[in-house]
């Protein structure tokens, strides 16, 4: 009778440890459902923001963008082109100089003739006075607009970028660059734009202030390329890739550098480490034990 009644009070107190268990884990159930439930109930109601909105550029296939491949420097020479002759009617690049393009794009002496054509305004000179004077390859490109304000003034009250370090500034990068530049298309049904607006999906809020910039042969290249809106866009992206990344071609030099110098470092590592090792870990260590 003893160990009967013992018998039962042992499973009675273990029944009511697992009752115990199963109440936390249905707490603990109840709980978490009741989170996710308030998470849902909060995502359902967060508010959509413009960005959310807004179509990603895909990835292209670049040529600089492979490990060991530099820039395309006829490509970066069409961009310039592509630059001086549509873009920086709007958009200034006030972190380049025109001695950057030597040895670049042209040579010293067809940098200094296009610094040439440029109005610089300097001094004063001795008399305290303001002049103007032909471009020197140590100039910087010259902005389009006296002051932002101009700017503004001029494009509806949007204000056009510099494009020094746009690329580095924008996600998705040149791919970005090239999806705007060739991505204006009609508005589709439902969507009304305010007057001096154009429909661009990759443009957040798909609302641009700035009119679609290229069309086929609006320039001739020097080379005989063929003016099309995609090679325009190709060109002028891969050329203000450089202009916010000079040092592009170096940098995967010196990288292919290092990885070489490197190798031979970690070979001779890993050949002291073998012969230094090689005596320690095959040698016996034997133990005697007295009593």
């Amino acid at each position: 009778t003893t160990t009967t009644t013992t018998t039962t009070a042992m499973f009675g107190r273990l029944s009511s440890a697992v009752r115990g268990q199963w109440r936390q884990v249905a707490s603990a159930v109840t709980i978490a459902a009741a989170g996710t439930s308030v998470a849902l109930a909060a995502a359902e109601f967060e508010p959509v923001q413009a960005a959310d909105l807004e179509l990603h550029s895909g990835q292209y296939p670049w040529s600089h963008s492979k490990l060991l491949s530099t820039l395309d420097h006829t490509s970066v020479r069409r961009g310039y082109q592509v630059y001086r002759e549509v873009c920086s009617a709007c958009h200034s690049m006030k972190l380049v100089a025109y001695r950057n393009l030597v040895g670049v794009t042209h040579t010293e002496a067809e940098a200094k003739a296009i610094a040439e054509e440029a109005t610089m305004q300097d001094g004063p000179n001795d008399m305290g006075q303001m002049f103007t004077r032909p471009g020197k390859l140590s100039d910087y490109f010259p902005s389009p607009y006296a002051n932002d304000e101009a700017a503004r003034a001029a494009n509806n009250g949007a204000l056009p970028p510099d494009l020094s370090l746009i690329i580095k500034a924008r996600h998705g990068r040149e791919d970005y660059v090239f999806s705007l530049l060739t991505g204006y298309c009609d508005a589709p049904g439902g969507i009304s734009l305010r007057e001096g607006l154009h429909y661009n999906p990759y443009f957040p809020g798909q609302a641009i202030g700035m009119a679609p910039p290229l069309s086929d042969d609006m320039i001739t290249y020097e080379d005989g390329t063929p003016a099309t809106v995609s090679q325009m866009a190709k060109d002028v992206a891969t050329f203000l890739t450089w202009c916010a990344e000079p040092e592009h071609d170096e940098r995967k030099r010196m990288g292919m550098k290092a990885i070489i110098v490197l190798s031979f470092i970690a070979a001779g590592l890993w050949y002291y480490k073998r012969h230094k090792w090689s005596v320690l870990k095959s040698r016996k260590v034997l133990r005697s034990i007295k009593n």
